[in-house]
Parts: C-alpha cells; sequence; structure tokens
C-alpha cells in the first residue's frame, strides 16, 4: 500500500508540473526588460532552405562593459533548427546571400579593424573573411547578380593631420558645413587588388541596389548628408556604373524602401501621398525605362511598411492597419489586390522573399514574445526562432486593443494592458505610455523597452494605456494629418479623452494618472505636466519639447517640422507657437515631474529640458527633477543608462502613484548602484 501510495503521489506530481511552472512564474523585472534579445533583419537563401538573420543581444547591466548592444548573425531553417554563425562581442549588419547561396555577406568591425568592413562566411560554416575595406567605415554595400561585383557606400577617410592639429587645440568644428557625403565605389570580386572604383555622383547617397540582370544601380540621393534632406529632398534615381543618371523617379516628400522587380522592369517604392504626409507609408510603382508612376492601391487605410516582389508583375506589400498587421498582394498589370496574411495574433514587422519569391518570411511580434523569425507561407505565420525561452516563466498581462470616440467624435484606437491578476470592478492607478512622431503608431504586440516598462508596471499594479492619438499612423494618411497646424491641440485632449473612456470602463482611477513619453511623446508628457496639469498625478518626460520657438533653432529637422507638423514658421505665428509651448503653462504645473534627456541629442536639444526645468523650478514648488545622460542620443542607447532611466522612471510613478506622500517631498535622488555591484562581488567570492 505504501508502494502504491508512493507512486500514486509520483503520478501526480507529473500530472501537476505544468501547473507548478505557472506557479513559479514571476514578474519580469526591469533588468529582464532592457536585456531581453530580438532579431532585427532577416533575408531567405536564394532556394529559400534557409534564412540568414540578425540577433540583438543587449549588453548585461552591472556585469559587462558599457557600451550598446551587440548584434550577431544566425541561421535557421524552415524546421526551425537555428545555428550561430557569428555571435560574442560583434555588431553585424547588412546581411545578404552571395554565391548563388553559398555564402552570406555582412557588414562588421571586427577584431582588429579600425573601420566597418564587408565581411564573407560560407554557409558550410568556417571562419569569416575580411572582403571589402577602406580607410572610413561602409555603411552600406549591393551585390550584383552573379557576385562578381560588389558597389560600397562610405565618406571620405579623415585627414591624419587632423589628429594632429587636435592635439594642438585646434578643435573648432564647423556645424553642419563639415558634414562629408558618401559616395559609392566598385570593387572587382573577381579580381580583389583592383583599385575601388568611385562612381562620379555628387550628391549624397543613401541606399544602393544593383539591378536583377545587369550592372545598372538604384540608389537613394540627397542633396548634403544633412538628416532634415533625407526627409524633404530624397530621390531615388537609376545610374550607370560612371554615374550617369539613367532615370530620376518624381516623388515628393518622405521616402522609404525601394525594390527591383525580378525582370527589372519596375521599381516598388515606399513613399509619401506629399509632402505634407507625416510618413513613407503608400505604396508606388515606377516604371524603370519611362520614369512613370503609379500607386496600385490608392487611398489605403493603413501603413505600408515593407514591399517584395513575389513575381515579374505582383508585388506583395506588409500593411499596419490600426494596431495590427496584414499581407496583400497587389497585381501591377490588373491592379487586382488579394489578401494573403490577414490580420490575426502577430504584427508582421517586416518581409522577405527569396529569389523564386516563393518563399516569404518575415519578422513578427506577438504581446508574449518580441521579434522573432516567421516562414509566412502558409495560411498562418509559423515561428521559427525563440530566441528568450526565459519568457515562458514570466507573468504575462492580458493585452488589447481598445477604441473609442474623442470629444469631436473622432475615432481614437491604442492598447490597454491590464494589471497581473487584474479583478473587475477594482480601480488601479494607470501609467499613460505616449509615442513619439507623432507620426507613428503602436500595435497591439510586444511593446516592453526600457521606455515602456509594460510587464513590469503590470506585475506591480498599474494599469498601462499606449494611445494612438490622431496624427498617428495606421489609419490611412488623412487621419495621420490631424494633428498638423493644431500643436499640442486636439491631438493631447485625446489623452484625457482615453482617461475618461478607461475610467468609464471601471478600470483606472482618474486620481491615479500617471503620463511618460519620449520625443513628441515628451512633449506630451510636459504639456501634460503644465496645461492639462489638473489630469495627470505624476509625469516623466523623457527627450521631450518644451519650447517649440527653441526647439524650431535648435533641431536638425527644421523643414520637416514645418512640412508635417507645424505648417507654420515660428516668425508666421510667435504667440501660437509660444503659447504651445509647456513653458508658457508652467503657472499651471501641478503635477510632480521627472525630466531626463541625453546630453549628445540633436534632435530635440537638451536645452528643451533644461528651460523646463528652470521654468517650473523658479516659478512654482511643483516637484521638478532633472537627469542628464553623457554620450546619449535621442534615447538612450546602451544597457546601463536604459536600466537607470526605467528605474527612475518607475520610483517616481510609485512615489507619486502608489506611495503616502508628505507636502512637497521627491523619491531620493540617487539609485543604489553601488549595492548592487558589491553584493555581485560578494557573490563571486562565495563561488
Amino acid at each position: 500500500m505504501k508502494n502504491n501510495k508512493l507512486i500514486s503521489l509520483l503520478l501526480l506530481g507529473l500530472v501537476l508540473s505544468p501547473l507548478s511552472v505557472v506557479a513559479k512564474q514571476t514578474v519580469m523585472t526591469l533588468q529582464q526588460t532592457v536585456e531581453t534579445k530580438q532579431v532585427v533583419a532577416s533575408i531567405p537563401s536564394p532556394s529559400g532552405e534557409h534564412i540568414a538573420y540578425t540577433l540583438r543581444v543587449p549588453r548585461e547591466a552591472y556585469e559587462d562593459k558599457d557600451g550598446t548592444a551587440y548584434v550577431e548573425l544566425h541561421v535557421v531553417d524552415k524546421a526551425g533548427n537555428s545555428r550561430r554563425f557569428v555571435t560574442g562581442k560583434v555588431n553585424v549588419a547588412s546581411i545578404s546571400w552571395g554565391d548563388n547561396g553559398q555564402s552570406i555577406y555582412f557588414l562588421a568591425k571586427r577584431n582588429d579593424d579600425k573601420h566597418r568592413s564587408v565581411y564573407r562566411i560560407a554557409i558550410d560554416g568556417g571562419e569569416a573573411e575580411k572582403l571589402v575595406s577602406t580607410s572610413a567605415d561602409i555603411s552600406a554595400y549591393t551585390l550584383n547578380a552573379d557576385s562578381s561585383k560588389l558597389t560600397y557606400l562610405a565618406k571620405p577617410a579623415k585627414d591624419p593631420m587632423d589628429k594632429t592639429l587636435k592635439e594642438k587645440g585646434f578643435k573648432a568644428k564647423v556645424y553642419e558645413e563639415s558634414i562629408k557625403k558618401a559616395s559609392a565605389f566598385t570593387v572587382d570580386l573577381k579580381d580583389l587588388e583592383k583599385a575601388h572604383k568611385k562612381i562620379d555622383i555628387k550628391e549624397h547617397i543613401r541606399s544602393v541596389e544593383y539591378h536583377p540582370t545587369n550592372d545598372q544601380l538604384l540608389m537613394r540621393v540627397t542633396p548634403t548628408a544633412l538628416i532634415d534632406d533625407n526627409y524633404v529632398a530624397s530621390q531615388y534615381r537609376i545610374y550607370n556604373q560612371k554615374g550617369k543618371q539613367l532615370k530620376a523617379f518624381d516623388t515628393e516628400g518622405k521616402l522609404g524602401a525601394a525594390r527591383w522587380s525580378p525582370d527589372g522592369k519596375y521599381v516598388a517604392i515606399i513613399g509619401a501621398e506629399d509632402k505634407h504626409d507625416p510618413s513613407s507609408g503608400r505604396l508606388f510603382i515606377a516604371n524603370s525605362k519611362s520614369g512613370k508612376i503609379i500607386e496600385p492601391v490608392k487611398d489605403y487605410m493603413g501603413h505600408v511598411r515593407d514591399i517584395r516582389w513575389v513575381s515579374d508583375y505582383q508585388v506583395a506589400y506588409l500593411g499596419h492597419v490600426g494596431t495590427q498587421s496584414e499581407v496583400s498582394l497587389v497585381n501591377v498589370d490588373s491592379g487586382k489586390v488579394s489578401n494573403k496574411i490577414p490580420a490575426g495574433e502577430y504584427v508582421i514587422e517586416s518581409i522577405q522573399t527569396d529569389r523564386s519569391g516563393k518563399m516569404l518570411a518575415g519578422i513578427a511580434s506577438s504581446d508574449k514574445h518580441p521579434r522573432e523569425v516567421f516562414d509566412l507561407n502558409g495560411q498562418e505565420p509559423k515561428r521559427l526562432t525563440d530566441s528568450n525561452p526565459w519568457l515562458a516563466d514570466i507573468k504575462m498581462p492580458k493585452q488589447e486593443t481598445v477604441i473609442h470616440k474623442a470629444r469631436d467624435g473622432v475615432e481614437l484606437r491604442g492598447v490597454l494592458a491590464y494589471p497581473i491578476n487584474y479583478k473587475k470592478g477594482k480601480r488601479y492607478p494607470l501609467i499613460m505610455m505616449v509615442h513619439g512622431g507623432p507620426e507613428a503608431h503602436v500595435s497591439d504586440s510586444w511593446l516592453d523597452r526600457y521606455s515602456y516598462p509594460i510587464k513590469y508596471a503590470t506585475g506591480n499594479g498599474y494599469a498601462v494605456f499606449l494611445p494612438n492619438y490622431r496624427g498617428s499612423t495606421g489609419m490611412g494618411v488623412e487621419y495621420s494629418k490631424l494633428g498638423q497646424a493644431d500643436y499640442a491641440g486636439a491631438e493631447f485632449n485625446d489623452l484625457v479623452d482615453a482617461i475618461e473612456h478607461l475610467s468609464d470602463m471601471g478600470i483606472v482611477d482618474k486620481k491615479r494618472v500617471g503620463i511618460t513619453g519620449g520625443s513628441y511623446g515628451g512633449y506630451a508628457s510636459a504639456w501634460a505636466a503644465t496645461a492639462l496639469s489638473e489630469h495627470f498625478a505624476a509625469s516623466v518626460m523623457f527627450v521631450g519639447i518644451s519650447n517649440q520657438l527653441s526647439k524650431f533653432g535648435t533641431t536638425d529637422i527644421p523643414v520637416e517640422m514645418y512640412n508635417v507638423h507645424a505648417r507654420n514658421y515660428p516668425w508666421d505665428k510667435w504667440q501660437w507657437m509660444l503659447e504651445r509651448s509647456p513653458i508658457y503653462h508652467t503657472d499651471k504645473a501641478k503635477t510632480p515631474i521627472l525630466i531626463m534627456h541625453g546630453e549628445e541629442d540633436t534632435r530635440v536639444h537638451p536645452a528643451q529640458s533644461m528651460e523646463l526645468y528652470r521654468y517650473i523650478k523658479t516659478r512654482t514648488d511643483t516637484p521638478v527633477r532633472m537627469v542628464t545622460y553623457p554620450g546619449e542620443p535621442h534615447g538612450n542607447r546602451k544597457s546601463a543608462a536604459q536600466l537607470d532611466y526605467s528605474m527612475r522612471l518607475m520610483r517616481w510613478m510609485d512615489f507619486y502613484l502608489k506611495g503616502k506622500k508628505k507636502g512637497k517631498a521627491m523619491p531620493a535622488y540617487e539609485l543604489d548602484h553601488k549595492a548592487v555591484l558589491k553584493k555581485m562581488k560578494e557573490e563571486k567570492k562565495d563561488k
């Protein structure tokens, strides 16, 4: 009987083991949020048997030397068997297949390299070989059809004398004028000893792709290397190897990717409706001989994210519609559109095909996992990689799309993540996480990152809402223009209307609402803490805008700001610009605000944060704190800075939305990183 009882208990343990695993699930930590891996890019081999992909591997905070994430090269087959090719402390970019699928080419700076070079590794394995290098970083490259030629882009090499002058103290910088243009150079891969031939093109070259059957080149060019020109003055053109322009495509506004058709007769282009279209999200087909352009899918009520040819006359396009995605096919000859992959569980981020166009692959995510490689050939996407198996032990919140009306009747969408262990009828503190742009949108997918620690927040008793306020993409061009010439007007009233809707749903405690966001989302956070202060109990502004007048004079995208946001220059409406600036409303600031900014930000100058901090600090007794990150640009890129940011964000929210505050108190300004290092050191000693 005893033995039978023991056996019964063992069997019961086996049956209950899955439940035990669920019971052991834990809340995602902030460090895990920062260190989650995700697929960056993927491309099928010409035969479609393999898919090469790059994997972003963040550095471990406290453990690794400070720096940006590593990017590794892996290969997965159609059965989901993945192999590591180039891994470790590397940064692989721009992967492509060559030598009829026998080799993978990529960009990297490895070992003792002084500059980023083109490498090649055989699909059968072995060590990668450096194939093409120069005295400057190679920014992009393309292979011709038979892998006999390679054309790359690079800026001029630095003059050795510059280093000597700098050591002597001659360090003056000429603003904007000194930024060098990138040129194109062609290499004979059959004779690597031959000199690299420079293609005589005077414009700055941003991308390059060989014609499928000859040596013509499709290039995206701009008058200068300034980022503003990238947004407002890009053009796709076809050149020969000597730099003679063969054809130019007359487009207006922002441009995205462009792809040759397999026979080279057409070029598919992601472009804009006009110069006032906030984002490139329309599909155009250009005739490579005549230059004539057509738009086969007019008035698309979504946003085209990626394009690939599946035959000489058929294009697959990835569209984001609302908070979901779909893949459709359009026949260039007939204009007929058919849906291949309808909206579903996964949000597809990019699509790729093999040489024949028959193998369709892509990168997709869901609310349960970040970006992974998928086989998209069947009716249902098939996941091929699992980069974070530990996520099976993480508690996942319920996440869904919420649709509601603004006060003026405009339909709004957003993504709501419920508190873990949510109980109907109970009201929770809310953190509203506002996207930047505003020409962007939030999809119902994996949204966690250092500035959006959703799994951590929901695991600690918060509801999280990510609004697609008017001006967001994914709802057609007209919708994305709704916020133009109305800075901080109806677009930010949409945020208040979202709170009202969530309160009406019985989920949110309106007295405990926090807001955060970066860039334009930082602008929203600053506006919420000043002009709309009565609606928000806490705010965290990141790389945000506080003064529209000075922002125009310090940003690197002034013309883009005019074209797709303000539709006015400061000198057209001085007072209006001032009144649409958070600094103008600091007398209303009652919301405790934490301000954070990268010191090397050229998009939104750190002075924007300084101004808001100083105005609130001088004009009110409202709690305000400013934190800057040395060496970080428009958003933190290094793991330590990312973790520090997310810790400060959540501590600020905890203090003002969940804590018992007294007077004008603030949480401590220090984070005890030293204690963590000390503990890790002691643990290593014990081992």
